[in-house]
């Protein structure tokens, strides 16, 4: 890559990243950690079929093939 290529490239990256607030004293516009909380208690813990439709399958191998949970803990 030649002198003019990397200018340009430059110039390319200024333009398209807005500069960065360096000042001593710059905030975010507003607090972000109230929203994640309320984003955390909001989503109920809940788990899809398909992981229990995964683990009864994976139960039912182990109990009709049970030389095959060694495998399973060598992949785990």
């Amino acid at each position: 890559m030649n002198e003019h290529d990397q200018k340009r490239i430059e110039q390319l990256l200024q333009k398209s990243l807005p500069p960065v607030s360096v000042q001593v004293g710059a905030d975010l516009r507003r607090d972000l950690w109230p929203a994640m909380l309320q984003r955390i208690e909001a989503r109920p813990a809940s788990v899809p079929w398909f992981d229990w439709a995964l683990l009864a399958a994976v139960a039912a191998w182990c109990a009709f093939f049970p030389g095959a949970i060694p495998v399973l803990l060598y992949h785990l």
